[in-house]
């Protein structure tokens, strides 16, 4: 990452600050049986619950092995609204459904013809959940999940709520680190790019806080760095972490390197400079082509990427994102399979 070329002054509200911060929950029960739950926010998970997740994703590891589809929830219907861009995630919670027999229904417009006419989101949510058995919903507004979650008497799964968090992203990131480092415990993570507006790295942060000797390292540009309130929620929790605004030899020296996009969308959507700042930022940092060399680090990174990792880096053992992507299947088949029928 290289220095931002120019000052880059901080014009939000603090109201505004706080729309797009992620402050955790301390108390919020972890789930012991997930039929019916509602799959809001990486709080609600903690390493047991991690673990009968994990435990269900293993086997439906072995079922895509066989490239089968099964009857398991045969009787069932998902509906994906998505009021954002997807390919990955609705993609991935649709092929979860139909590989366990299932059935899809999808709205993936940008603009829905129900919001067109001004509908709210929790009407269209009361309408969805009589045609359907479970909704995975994508929205811009961080808070959303939780609105129709308020609504709805059929389980909402969150699949990325504005600035947010995205928890069955973070699942399979924790998933895909356990795979890769054969271990969740004794080891440091760089997170890189844009950590205040990237919903992923929120999520993520929390689920590793659950485990033993996590050190975690922040690599931001000024402007994008980890919202204040993660970073006093880290204070209060006694973990070790640090930050800078480029790479460093601790970025080097890391077990991995979890790379994020620059969010123009949502810079663009927050801040009155936001076109100009989007088109600065996201050239203001690029994963070296020789990174591989230099580093031993599994390099994730949840995709869509732009020009932050090169394409020189894909042929490296260590670059780990496209296997990480597959584990979004496993992982959602296994949530889907959980919220429906329960453990």
């Amino acid at each position: 990452m290289t220095q931002e070329t120019q000052p880059v002054t901080q014009d939000l509200s603090l109201e505004r600050e706080a729309q797009v911060a992620s402050f955790y929950k301390e108390n919020t029960p972890p789930i012991r049986n997930f039929k019916g739950r509602d799959i809001l926010l990486a709080e609600q998970f903690d390493r047991e619950s991690l673990e009968i997740l994990f435990h269900e994703t293993s086997k439906m590891e072995e079922l895509l092995k066989e490239r089968k589809i099964t009857d398991l929830l045969s009787p069932f219907i998902l509906a994906t609204l998505f009021y954002e861009p997807s390919t990955r995630t609705r993609l991935s919670f649709e092929t979860s459904m139909v590989r366990l027999g299932g059935k899809v229904i999808s709205e993936s417009s940008v603009q829905f013809s129900s919001q067109m006419k001004g509908e709210v989101l929790e009407d269209t949510i009361r309408v969805v959940e009589e045609c359907a058995d479970v909704i995975a919903l994508r929205h811009p507004k961080e808070g959303s999940a939780q609105k129709a979650a308020d609504f709805a008497f059929i389980p909402i799964i969150n699949a990325g709520d504005g600035g947010g968090q995205h928890p069955t992203q973070a699942f399979l990131d924790v998933y895909t680190i356990k795979k890769e480092l054969g271990r969740l415990e004794d080891f440091t993570i760089t997170m890189l790019g844009d950590l205040r507006f990237g919903r992923t790295v929120h999520s993520l942060t929390y689920l590793l806080l659950l485990f033993p000797n996590i050190s975690l390292h922040f690599v931001a540009p000024a402007y994008l760095k980890m919202p204040e309130g993660i970073l006093r929620f880290l204070e209060r929790k006694g973990v070790e972490f640090s930050q800078t605004n480029q790479l460093d030899e601790k970025t080097y020296d890391s077990d991995v390197v979890y790379v994020t996009r620059v969010q123009e969308e949502r810079i663009k959507e927050f801040d009155s400079f936001g076109p100009q700042r989007a088109e600065l930022l996201k050239n203001s940092y690029q994963l070296p082509a020789d990174f591989p060399k230099i580093s031993k680090a599994i390099i994730l990174h949840p995709l869509p990427r732009l020009n932050e990792i090169p394409p020189e880096v894909d042929q490296s053992p260590t670059a780990a994102f496209f296997r990480q992507s597959s584990y979004g299947i496993p992982i959602r088949m296994a949530l889907l399979k959980l919220v429906l029928l329960g453990n």
